[in-house]
């Protein structure tokens, strides 16, 4: 068995499927491991969604931040960007099944026997292992039961530090944001969440993964970084998102072997 971990596949169903041609993907005996950011931007979100809830078991995903999106537009507390190419999953007649499949999916997935950890963005400075554990856990039981509590309050930047949260929302907020939309840092720490560029661009702000350098912490998997171009140069953090919706490609890594395998067509 083989255990791939695969970058924001965004709607690219095609690259996503020459992708497991050229790993020798086989659903009996392997699973896959999705980044976060299965829908919006490309051009096939809908057979992406189908595809990846069809595998059941053999798939581990995590929610990013399109997904959430995509979700909160659905129970209309956000409105869609024609660009993120949505209309043929809105419109679609298994909209619900789906829908109630993605709010399923947690912001963290950690598996203790093996030490992995697969999150979408990343990991707050602010937070131990087990406080991002259980604050990712009390997210998706709201987003399972009462997701409009959580859309309600989703959206927003603050607080950015952890030693910053005083309620649920801005437990929740704080959580959503450093597991779906983070990059940088400010040098205490503090999020920071409008910088996209690679990090020997911008100089002023600290890449998430450098806080977790010196720390102890499970091998992490994460993508939402197109930028990066699975750059990492922390050991144990490895980046998979390689900008296959901006026509770059999509990237698989093994973790039985370390091998990483991309394709762009």
């Amino acid at each position: 068995m083989a255990s791939y971990v695969i970058g924001d596949v965004q709607g690219c169903f095609k690259q996503l499927q020459s992708l497991l041609i050229e790993i020798q993907f086989d659903p009996k005996l392997d699973e896959l491991w999705f980044c976060g950011d299965l829908v919006a931007r490309g051009p096939d979100s809908l057979a992406t969604l189908r595809f990846i809830r069809s595998l059941g078991n053999k798939a581990k995903t995590v929610l990013g931040n399109h997904d959430l999106h995509f979700l909160a537009c659905v129970y209309g507390f956000a409105t869609t960007d024609p660009k993120d190419q949505l209309d043929e999953l809105l419109q679609a007649s298994d909209l619900p099944e789906l829908v109630d499949w993605l709010q399923q999916q947690p912001l963290l997935h950690f598996e203790p026997e093996r030490n992995l950890l697969l999150v979408h963005a990343g990991l707050a400075p602010g937070w131990g292992l087990q406080s991002a554990l259980d604050t990712a856990a009390e997210v998706s039981q709201v987003l399972r039961e009462t997701p409009e509590t959580l859309f309600a309050v989703m959206y927003g930047n603050t607080p950015a530090l952890w030693s910053e949260v005083k309620t649920n929302e801005d437990r929740w907020r704080f959580a959503i944001n450093s597991c779906t939309r983070m990059r940088f840092c400010l040098s205490n720490g503090a999020l920071e969440l409008k910088e996209k560029r690679h990090p020997e661009k911008v100089s002023t702000l600290i890449p998430w993964y450098e806080f977790w350098k010196h720390r102890p912490h499970p091998q992490i998997f994460f993508g939402h970084w197109a930028s990066l171009m699975g750059y990492s140069p922390v050991e144990g953090i490895y980046a998979l998102d390689t900008g296959c919706v901006w026509g770059n490609c999509l990237t698989a890594y093994c973790i039985e072997t370390a091998q990483r395998y991309s394709v762009s067509d």
